[in-house]
């Protein structure tokens, strides 16, 4: 994919090389390295100049990034997913269920990547899938994919400084308190290589604040003393470990609904079948609304994620 951007010179970065102007506008050293070998990638009023020349008021400045083939490990494959919003530099993608990020060598093609490198070829566009924020392969929602290497950099920025904002639904068991923030830090459990847990000698600080949107009535009313309930939560993320919303609500004694790693009364293997009176098939957490700035426009950017069926079924009790 190539993308294009030109640039007026305002009075305010007059006297500034060209380097010290796109460093400033997100371009990394490693982008304008691999910029340099190309006469066309950087122009400067139509003509090309070295990265130390100074800019001056009303010149246009023209860079011009380019993926000449599409990402090498990733086969192109009609893999489902939902588009929340497209233009040049970014894809906002509505994640379903079952869907992992990446391709791995238990999943080489059914993933996202997948299908979002087939989105491109049927368009012949070669593409490199650069996904900016994670989910879990049975979370829904929103994730952002930058479209080229320039809206890439200023992405990761954001997301390393907290600049781009997520908010997570999620339904509990249990009765929740009316909100809270859990500050306790993650790691890898022992001999496990998908497993996270608390762990406050190894882990990494996390840090998850939640708010209770609704209490749920018990699933099945007067079967079971213990069955309290469940709980719709708002959730916001101030890091991002692996699995923190799933690690930190079973902490609190409020596994998510669903959950196979970290409910105990969902627990099973992987590959085994769902039980048929489960309600739901999954952890019950959905990514809903996603704030950022535009990486190169600028622009406040706001999305919202209808929430998925299956939990739907469980809000409403149907």
């Amino acid at each position: 994919m190539e993308r294009t951007f030109i640039y007026r010179i305002q009075p305010a970065d007059e006297g500034q090389d060209i380097h010290s102007f796109l460093r400033r506008r997100g371009y990394s050293r490693h982008i304008l390295a691999s910029m340099k070998p190309d006469p066309a990638a950087i122009l400067l009023n139509g003509r090309h100049e070295y990265m130390c020349h100074p800019v001056c008021r009303g010149d246009v400045l023209t860079t011009r990034v380019c993926d000449p083939v599409s990402s090498e490990n990733i086969r192109p494959a009609p893999v489902p997913f939902g588009i929340a919003y497209e233009d040049e530099d970014i894809l906002v993608v509505n994640k379903p269920a079952g869907l992992a990020i990446h391709p791995a060598v238990s999943h080489p093609e059914n993933t996202l990547g997948n299908g979002v490198v087939w989105y491109y070829e049927q368009q012949g566009i070669p593409f490199v899938f650069r996904c900016i924020n994670r989910l879990d392969r049975d979370t829904t929602g929103l994730l952002i994919v930058a479209k080229n290497i320039v809206a890439s950099c200023v992405l990761e920025q954001a997301l390393q400084h907290r600049e781009i904002h997520r908010t997570y639904l999620a339904i509990a068991d249990g009765k929740t308190d009316p909100e809270g923030t859990v500050d306790l830090p993650i790691g890898r459990r022992t001999r496990s290589l998908i497993e996270r847990c608390i762990d406050p000698e190894n882990g990494e600080r996390a840090v998850t604040h939640y708010r209770t949107l609704r209490c749920l009535p018990p699933r099945k009313a007067g079967v079971s003393p213990s069955d309290s309930g469940r709980s719709l939560l708002e959730l916001h993320l101030e890091t991002g470990r692996t699995h923190q919303i799933r690690v930190h609500m079973a902490s609190l004694g409020h596994p998510l609904a669903g959950d196979t790693l970290y409910n105990p009364a969902c627990l099973r293997r992987p590959d085994d079948p769902v039980p048929p009176d489960a309600d739901i098939a999954r952890q019950a957490l959905h990514s809903w609304k996603l704030d950022f700035t535009h990486p190169i426009t600028g622009e406040a950017m706001h999305f919202e994620a209808p929430v998925p069926g299956d939990m739907q079924k469980l809000i409403t009790q149907e």
